[in-house]
């Protein structure tokens, strides 16, 4: 299976890995596994059990997809996970800065069990054993794993996230929940839509002029049409990390694109919106 690769604005991305458990396929940050601490993966489409503009490795419940097919998505990523569907907790997202700290009374939220929140875009822990799920089909989930303090958080960042500097909320989340310092923390940028498939218009471009200033402008370029420009959210979060206090050699960048791959990743671009979601996974060891 080809993978369609780029390399992020101005620097070279982390080449994340391919890998395969049976016939499900998943990507993730060899800088990430390195940390010996925690598990993580961003799914692929390949390996599940839906159908149609699902297939077949779908895991949202709300897009029309059979029920029963989503449960088995979740059974055989937990395998590969190393856990169960009960030890899951997912986000409720809509396009929030909001973090919710996750307890051993979130286990099961969002798969086995009903979800008893609303507008969480962010998930942090501490609690070993436990699986943050946050989903996508191309904005731009955010790894933080604290190695000291043994803490881990994921976000949701879509351009309202970004705009509104979700990594750098997610930062301050840790550090009030769990003592975590910004220099300590190993970030990565998962797969997400790129600057070259991501057409935003004058709305959104304006809105990004004014939240990050001069900045702004370097992370837009021309797009195909008036009043169109090409958004790059990977720099955007990166500089979002960074400006918070993680270490730049501590940020991860991707280099795979959910549009540009949309044989192997739900996009949304790509798809008009006919499509599945996938997941973001983190969970201490």
């Amino acid at each position: 299976m080809q993978i369609k690769r780029k390399s992020p604005w101005g620097h070279e991305g982390e080449a994340l890995a391919l890998n395969w458990s049976g016939q499900v396929a998943y990507l993730a940050f060899p800088s990430l596994d390195a940390l010996g601490m925690a598990r993580h993966l961003f799914s692929t489409r390949a390996g599940g059990v839906s159908e149609g503009i699902y297939s077949s490795m779908n895991f949202s419940y709300t897009r029309g997809d059979k029920k029963e097919n989503v449960d088995e998505n979740f059974r055989r990523i937990a395998q590969v996970m190393g856990t169960r569907p009960e030890n899951i907790v997912c986000s409720s997202q809509s396009h929030t800065t909001n973090v919710r700290l996750v307890t051993e009374e979130d286990r099961g939220k969002g798969v086995v069990r009903p979800v008893d929140y609303e507008d969480v875009d962010g998930l942090v822990t501490n609690i070993p054993g436990i699986a943050l799920c946050t989903l996508y089909a191309d904005c731009v989930p955010l790894y933080l794993v604290d190695k000291k303090n043994r803490a881990i958080g994921l976000g949701h960042s879509g351009w309202r996230g970004t705009i509104n500097r979700m990594g750098a909320v997610m930062v301050q989340a840790m550090g009030e929940a769990f003592g975590t310092r910004p220099e300590e923390i190993h970030a990565a940028i998962g797969p997400s839509i790129c600057q070259e498939c991501y057409e935003v218009g004058e709305d959104v471009a304006e809105a990004f002029r004014k939240s990050f200033g001069e900045e702004g402008t370097v992370l837009l370029s021309p797009g195909r049409g008036p009043a169109k420009y090409q958004l790059n959210l990977w720099e955007a979060n990166r500089r979002v990390l960074a400006k918070a206090g993680i270490p730049e050699k501590n940020i991860a960048v991707t280099d795979v694109c959910t549009c540009c791959n949309s044989n192997l990743l739900f996009s949304h671009r790509a798809s008009l919106g006919r499509r599945g979601n996938l997941a973001a996974f983190l969970m201490l060891n």
